[in-house]
């Protein structure tokens, strides 16, 4: 975003709506600048618009924009100020039916206020009241959950035992026994099915089950703190679920409301992978400077949690995001921190629960998407062939890292293997509800662009439409 407008141009004449008049004159954005943001950023989050200056100035008359353009517009000032700013705060008439869009995106220091958050949440997104999942995935609204995560864990850094990250050490009640239960059974189907064939019932459960037995104040003490770990792990689930299935908005906002839950529970492993969720998006939404800034809070959480594969999940996650800001000496080190935990941890049996699905197959697959954005085709193709031959069970991780493995051939100029590859992509989605996946071949459709006069492209194109729908 740039300010291109002269000082005469940029605000002409008075505005009805001061409030945004501020707001874009304190953001130094131009009327262009923000039309073509909100543009932007509807797209990319499945929304098309053609906004331009005179839009803006509509907006600033008095204009209300239709469906969820003000949450674009928030979302678009909120980055550019460094600070959430919500649409009612903007001038623009909050849509009744969802006021908690707003709410779900803060962390709040009374935990009634967030399970009370989560349960109308849950409420409004399995009904589909409000189309809750359209709302956009607001970057400046990742400060504060950070903000107020790392003061907790200052007051919170010489806490020992359950509070320090051990789940392991909880009580055999029926209730805790119950929802981790629920916990193996969500985490099996999204595996092997994808995040859109079980985030319905992930929601259900923890909205209508789990946050109903933490209002009760029935709940021994010792329970319930175990309780809050559980239902942190399934507001967790819940907004990487939706994130799977392409709900960034909403993914967002279940993440916030499981790292508060994970502070009340005191586990510190869980609180480091829920901002290793928070990194991942940030970076994949195109925000990888503060999917690196999560991803080293996340650190600083799990550093002395005694889980060498929640360190070395954060460092893959910091990676990312310098590979995606384009800087390689960065990217190598925190890599190399990944490698170094990896070989610290002493298998998955001594480790968290929460973390036991993580290996080296796991940091292989993030280091080929790493190599990959840094243009790094031959490393890339060699990671990427490790996680495609180790998970065969996962088809999720299947097709993604046969996509990275389809792109490293073709930046090494091998077209006839890139397709095959992406062939096998395809064939690895059957079955599996994971939006992720898909866009993980449609950029390495996007990718083929130079080679559409080749027939074996033409032919891919054609064979991928059902699934990955029609070219651009």
């Amino acid at each position: 975003m740039t300010n291109g407008a002269a000082p005469g141009t940029r605000h002409r004449g008075s505005a009805t709506n001061q409030a945004l008049a501020a707001a874009l004159k304190e953001s130094g954005c131009s009327y262009a600048s923000l039309a073509l943001r909100v543009n932007e950023l509807g797209r990319h989050q499945g929304h098309s618009s053609n906004y331009d200056k005179a839009s803006v100035t509509r907006w600033l008359q008095g204009g209300q924009p239709r469906g969820t353009t003000p949450e674009l517009i928030a979302a678009v000032l909120s980055h550019r100020l460094g600070r959430p700013v919500a649409p009612a705060e903007l001038g623009f008439i909050p849509d009744r039916q969802r006021p908690v869009v707003a709410r779900a995106l803060a962390y709040r220091e009374d935990v009634a206020e967030t399970l009370h958050t989560l349960a109308e949440l849950g409420s409004t997104d399995i009904s589909r009241r409000s189309l809750l999942g359209a709302v956009p995935f607001v970057a400046g609204a990742l400060v504060t959950p950070q903000r107020e995560w790392l003061l907790w864990l200052v007051e919170n850094q010489c806490a020992t035992g359950p509070a320090a990250g051990d789940p392991a050490a909880a009580a055999d009640a029926g209730r805790i026994e119950q929802v981790r239960a629920a916990i193996s059974m969500f985490d099996e189907m999204d595996n092997r099915f994808g995040g859109g064939q079980v985030r319905a019932s992930i929601v259900l459960y923890l909205s209508t089950e789990v946050v109903p037995m933490l209002q009760r104040r029935s709940v021994p003490a010792g329970e319930r703190r175990q309780l809050f770990t559980a239902a942190a792990k399934l507001a967790a689930m819940a907004g990487w679920s939706s994130y799977d299935n392409a709900e960034y908005g909403l993914a967002q906002r279940y993440m916030t409301q499981a790292l508060r839950l994970c502070a009340e529970g005191g586990d510190k492993v869980l609180g480091g992978q829920i901002l290793a969720g928070l990194s991942h998006l940030a970076t994949n939404l195109g925000q990888p400077q503060a999917g690196v800034e999560l991803a080293r809070v996340g650190v600083a959480t799990a550093k002395n949690t005694g889980s060498p594969l929640g360190l070395m999940r954060l460092h893959a996650m910091a990676a990312r995001g310098y590979a995606a800001l384009d800087e390689p000496r960065e990217a190598a080190r925190a890599l190399r921190s990944a490698d170094a935990a990896l070989d610290a941890s002493r298998g998955a049996e001594a480790e968290s629960e929460w973390v036991r699905f993580l290996d080296h197959h796991y940091l292989a697959a993030e280091a080929a998407l790493c190599f990959r954005d840094l243009g790094s085709a031959a490393q890339a193709e060699r990671a990427a062939d490790e996680s495609v031959r180790a998970n065969g069970d996962r088809r999720r991780r299947q097709a993604i890292s046969r996509s990275v493995l389809a792109t490293a051939h073709l930046q090494q100029n091998r077209l006839d293997e890139a397709i095959g590859t992406a062939d096998a992509a395809l064939t690895a989605l059957s079955g599996v509800h994971s939006e992720r996946s898909v866009q993980a071949l449609r950029d390495f459709r996007t990718r083929l662009r130079p080679h559409r006069g080749e027939p074996m492209v033409r032919d891919f194109e054609l064979r991928s439409r059902t699934l990955l729908g029609a070219a651009a």
